[in-house]
């Protein structure tokens, strides 16, 4: 899966989350941070460069703001920049920003060894298959209408191929869990994790680790439309190869 990748939940209790993340840049630890434009992309800036610097102090946040509709072109963007924040806001204006570079964007990060975290809608546009929204299915209401993303049908799109399972986020603050098991019951996605707030999956090394004060919900899809949920806690991680299925197992940890 090559250098690890930093997704996380959304919620803003916790700045020590990224603490992994910025462990694992070197350099300068010049951090871009990546964010959708919706008017106050410049205020949302200084809340995330606030977060890292309390995290750590020596790091620099830099602005990569796109605006409202426009595309990523990370060639020239991320020259000079050491790691990738891709931040939060609304998710189907993040995975249309990044959809001129769903191939281009993984490779020229593994290429120049930058380390990649999402939050929130950064943490979703970095599956394979791209949770973007919705809240309904087939017209039945699956999670509550303000969490829809502006959609109303869930959407599932294209996304970077980072890890290989889909990802929903502030699973227990937005009722989103229930959105990615209707996503995995009908096959839209091989498998997925639903995120909560103020929690950390680090996938890489042939494995996701959970950090952070929430659960991560690992959604698995068995005959028909049948599917199962376990719930893992901080420090519980479970193998995660490339292929999409392979089942998670216990802690090899646990006494």
């Amino acid at each position: 899966m090559g250098s690890r990748t930093f997704l996380i939940g959304g919620g803003w209790d916790r700045a020590e989350l990224y603490e992994p993340f910025l462990q694992e840049v070197s350099g300068e630890r010049r951090i871009g941070c990546l964010i959708v434009d919706e008017g106050e992309g410049a205020a949302q800036f200084e809340r995330y460069a606030a977060a890292l610097r309390q995290s750590a102090p020596t790091c620099t946040p830099v602005p990569l703001l796109v605006p409202l509709g426009g595309r990523f072109e990370p060639e020239a963007r991320l020259e000079g920049i050491d790691g990738l924040l891709v931040c939060g806001g609304l998710t189907p204006a993040y995975q249309d920003a990044l959809a001129g570079c769903l191939e281009r964007l993984p490779k020229l990060l593994a290429e120049r060894g930058v380390p990649y975290a999402g939050f929130s809608a950064g943490a979703a546009v970095a599956a394979r298959r791209a949770v973007v929204g919705g809240w309904l299915v087939d017209g039945v209401a699956v999670c509550p209408e303000e969490t829809g993303e502006d959609l109303a049908e869930v959407e599932v799109r294209a996304g970077l191929g980072l890890v290989p399972f889909a990802v929903d986020v502030h699973a227990a603050q937005w009722g989103t869990l229930a959105r990615l098991v209707a996503a995995v019951g009908r096959g839209d996605v091989p498998y997925g994790v639903a995120v909560d707030e103020n929690t950390m999956l680090v996938v890489g090394d042939g494995e996701t680790r959970v950090a952070g004060s929430g659960r991560a919900h690992v959604v698995r899809r068995h005959s028909g439309e049948t599917v199962t949920v376990r719930s893992y806690a901080a420090g519980d991680h479970w193998p995660t190869p490339r292929t999409d299925d392979h089942r998670p197992t216990p802690r090899t940890d646990s006494p």
